[in-house]
């Protein structure tokens, strides 16, 4: 062998171990062992037993890089069935790790454990996860973290700091038995008694000396926050006192720059924002107030957490920002319009310009007849008059092994009845009909979904995630869509891509996505109040043609159901 064949041979087995190397620096594997338990804690001069993972509320984050395959090992301990859904997570092909119960899989019953097992892929920012059974989120959630690939820099200006900032809310009653004394009476159940910031509801409610949660800042420093609204039913204003916001990311995909004073952020919506520490030196409010434009009972007391400058004694009173107006219908359309995704050469906005399947969603609420509670009838709620009945089994376990009876395929592409959807408030039910009743897509095909508000009993805002898929918001509207007019206004350039949107109180909002990920996905408002009362269906998206396109075996560990 001659010394140039020697030498080319050396440096290509080099390359092929550098390369060997960098691979598996960058796609780790990420373990993680979440201990569902129960633990007493204390808000508002009161304690109470809540579900937690492993002892904490919120719960641990969850960091890994885009790239990285996670293993999440969910021992039950508590005395309810457990799943945890991995909020914006695409789960490519791997239904069996999204989490919702009696979708994607039966519950965790306790004392037994079940392996989420899923990567990172072609996704870095901010998520979350929670659980995804009853209203046991109210206490079991936490952040996800995902940094870019080795080398990437952020699209935006590098932070000095970051803070992952948990919005939820707080009853001092057993959550689950609020919920089943809602559904035995027939009525809504009774709203939280605190909104909190990291667990905690601040200094404008008793007992909160310890309850306050603060973070350090330094004068002249740019801190990026990760912004998640995990609330089970309230929109949320999000301010800080004297500082502007400037938002970089909605659901962990990149956004073009804008500075606001406020944000609004929905139920299971993320939001990156970096702030400059600018001002002079001092304690200001970071405050969250729900957003509700019509005369609906919601808890509307501040939840507060503290922006300290450095050096700054814990003797010097916060100032308070000015939060926008809890109604402010035109500030919240208005903030909507400026959310506009990068559609870079790196980051780029595929919006489908051909729809193959155009679907059109009426959201209605109702009353049904029942003779036990209240007023002799129960609240309901349906996406075009079908309230979803959830099933025993698992859609996917079910759609991926034929067990027949299950659920069927004829969900309507449009409601059964046109009516005038955002005129006179009507108190009909307009034949609403309950089942496990699904849409099936083709895959690869493009979709359009109409969402339109209804005036069946009253208007109302609605948030609603997508599992398995982002989507393009490409239009959003008040009153009633029209399909003649309506589609010539839609941004297909830029539109904000996200995996959950709110249909705008008394309105409708457009959204585009690809079909390109098999399986069967759950698409719900997630107000949890609206969920329980049947604002669900889902999506069996079916297999396509080629080996990579197909949805995974599951795995052995499958809590049975």
């Amino acid at each position: 062998m001659d010394s140039l064949t020697k030498f080319i041979r050396v440096h290509i087995v080099l390359f092929g171990f550098l390369c060997f190397i960098s691979f598996h620096a960058e796609a780790a594997v990420k373990k993680y062992q979440f201990d569902i338990q129960v633990k007493n804690v204390s808000r508002l001069c009161h304690a109470k037993p809540i579900v937690t993972v492993n002892g904490r509320f919120p719960g641990p984050t969850i960091y890994a890089k885009e790239g990285d395959r996670v293993l999440v090992n969910v021992t039950n301990h508590a005395q309810y069935n457990m799943s945890i859904h991995w909020h914006g997570l695409k789960q490519y092909r791997n239904g069996w790790a999204d989490g919702p119960a009696y979708i994607t899989q039966c519950p965790i019953q306790t004392g037994n454990s079940y392996v989420y097992d899923f990567n990172v892929t072609g996704q870095r920012g901010t998520l979350w996860w929670h659980a995804h059974i009853f209203w046991l989120r109210a206490t079991v959630y936490g952040a996800i973290v995902i940094m870019p690939k080795q080398g990437t820099p952020f699209p935006f200006p590098q932070p000095d700091r970051e803070e992952v900032i948990l919005l939820g809310e707080w009853w001092k009653a057993d959550v689950e038995e609020v919920e089943k004394q809602g559904n035995n009476l027939g009525i809504p159940p009774n709203m939280s008694d605190a909104h909190t910031i990291n667990g905690k509801p601040g200094p404008l409610f008793p007992c909160s000396e310890k309850h306050t949660f603060a973070m350090e800042v330094e004068r002249g420093k740019t801190h990026l926050l990760r912004i998640i609204n995990s609330a089970l039913n309230d929109d949320l204003f999000f301010a800080i006192a004297n500082h502007s916001m400037t938002v970089v990311e909605i659901d962990a995909v990149y956004t073009k720059q804008f500075s606001t004073q406020s944000l609004l952020i929905a139920p299971g919506q993320t939001t990156n924002v970096l702030v400059r520490a600018n001002q002079i030196p001092g304690r200001y409010f970071m405050a969250a107030r729900p957003f509700m434009d019509v005369p609906i009972p919601v808890d509307n007391k501040t939840a507060t957490a503290i922006f300290q400058y450095k050096g700054i004694p814990n003797t010097v009173i916060p100032k308070l920002p000015n939060l926008p107006a809890p109604n402010d219908s035109s500030l919240a359309l208005s903030y909507q319009d400026k959310l506009k995704s990068l559609n870079s050469a790196q980051y780029p906005a595929n919006v489908p310009l051909k729809v193959d399947r155009n679907l059109f969603y009426t959201i209605g609420l109702g009353r049904n007849s029942c003779p036990f509670c209240v007023n002799g009838t129960r609240l309901t709620a349906s996406l075009n008059n079908i309230s979803f009945v959830m099933p025993r089994v698992g859609l996917l376990q079910a759609h991926y092994f034929d067990i027949k009876g299950v659920f069927k395929t004829d969900f309507p592409d449009k409601p059964p009845t046109p009516f005038n959807y955002t005129g006179a408030p009507l108190t009909a039910n307009l034949r609403t009909a309950r089942g496990t009743r699904i849409s099936k897509i083709p895959f690869n095909s493009t979709v359009e979904l109409v969402l339109q508000d209804t005036n069946l009993l009253s208007v109302e805002s609605h948030p609603f995630h997508l599992h398995g898929y982002n989507f393009f918001v490409v239009g959003m509207g008040i009153g009633n869509f029209n399909p003649a007019k309506d589609p010539a206004k839609y941004n297909l350039v830029d539109p904000p891509e996200r995996n959950t949107v709110g249909v705008p109180t008394g309105g409708w909002t457009a959204i585009r996505f690809r079909a390109d990920n098999p399986g069967v996905w759950f698409f719900h408002c997630h107000l949890e109040l609206h969920t329980g009362w049947g604002l669900k269906t889902a999506f069996l998206v079916e297999d396509g043609p080629g080996s990579n396109q197909t949805v995974l075996p599951p795995p052995k560990d499958l809590p049975p159901c």
